[in-house]
């Protein structure tokens, strides 16, 4: 059997076309709002202890760089962190491993999609300083759903004990796809954390993004932590905007060249040769780190519509 025999079911699709019922689709429609289709989270799939994170925001913003860095700045406080990367490119812990590791389901494929077969260290990689690294992979282009991949790699990391000895998750989510499969991290999270910039783009994603933790936060324990502005040495369009519908800056990450030569060299901030730049940057994160750790409030949001969003957005 290869990944493309695999029934659409796997992937959390069911049957399609008008024939299709809640049913067939392991779902409840209900759950998320009217006219939602989402899939549901697996109460047997809870991660437990550790204090979940999932980053969002536009596509390539930096998530995989606030991830990163961040997961080591938690790993230099002392915790023991897991970073999950949730994207089919499987770019997000390459500054931590220096290199692209399999995906979970690239390592699922290869026995068969007999998860028994599997060894701890077929799907998770030791990072810089101790940070466990996993990337989750996606499904075939077109042919299934991303909510899948999650729940099965949370689903392997408590069948190998690793969430047991846990105490920080990240999960790297993305883009700013809000789809049912792709907002499945939100299933896990105590909060979702959104990287922006100072641009009418990535301020609008924060906006749609928001909306989705918010759905989710019906029914999850998820809440809106706040705002990581990123390459950006101003940030009054993201002031302006969180004022409006009540977000928060977390932290600050300004358009530093040094963090696009991090990434170049295949590290973290935190490997980098030391200079006034790198050590403003070191800090920001482990401020965000310390801020999280300590208990951030969760955020009372009221999002814009894309319309009145369109109109508030920008210079008179």
């Amino acid at each position: 059997m290869s990944l493309d025999d695999l029934p659409t079911t796997i992937f959390g699709g069911g049957q399609s076309g008008a024939g299709a019922t809640a049913a067939d689709r392991h779902i409840d429609p209900r759950l998320d709002g009217e006219g939602s289709l989402q899939v549901q989270l697996d109460s047997d799939l809870q991660i437990g202890k550790a204090k979940v994170f999932a980053i969002y925001g536009k596509g390539g913003i930096g998530k995989s760089t606030t991830s990163s860095n961040l997961s080591v700045a938690f790993s230099k406080l002392g915790k023991r962190v897991v970073q999950i990367g949730c994207d089919p490119k499987h770019d997000s812990t390459f500054t931590l491993t220096k290199r692209l590791v399999p995906t979970v389901i690239d390592v699922l494929e290869s026995v068969n999609f007999h998860p028994e077969e599997l060894r701890l260290d077929d799907f998770v990689y030791e990072g810089y300083n101790g940070v466990m690294c996993v990337e989750a992979g996606g499904p075939p282009a077109g042919t299934g759903c991303g909510g899948y991949v999650v729940g099965q790699t949370v689903k392997l990391l408590k069948q190998h004990h690793v969430l047991e000895d846990t105490d920080i998750v990240v999960f790297d989510v993305l883009g700013d796809v809000v789809c049912g499969g792709f907002a499945a991290p939100l299933q896990h999270a105590d909060q979702a954390l959104v990287v922006t910039a100072n641009d009418f783009d990535s301020i609008f994603a924060m906006n749609r993004i928001s909306t989705a933790i918010l759905a989710k936060a019906k029914n999850y324990k998820v809440r809106i932590g706040g705002v990581i502005a990123n390459r950006s040495a101003e940030t009054d369009q993201i002031d302006r905007f969180n004022a409006a519908v009540g977000l928060k800056t977390r932290a600050h990450l300004r358009d530093l060249d040094v963090i696009r030569r991090s990434r170049l060299k295949k590290a973290t901030l935190f490997e980098m040769e030391p200079s006034e730049d790198v050590e403003n940057a070191q800090q920001e994160y482990l401020k965000l780190a310390r801020s999280l750790l300590n208990g951030t409030e969760s955020l009372t949001v009221t999002p814009m519509r894309d319309r009145d969003l369109f109109d508030f957005l920008g210079f008179d």
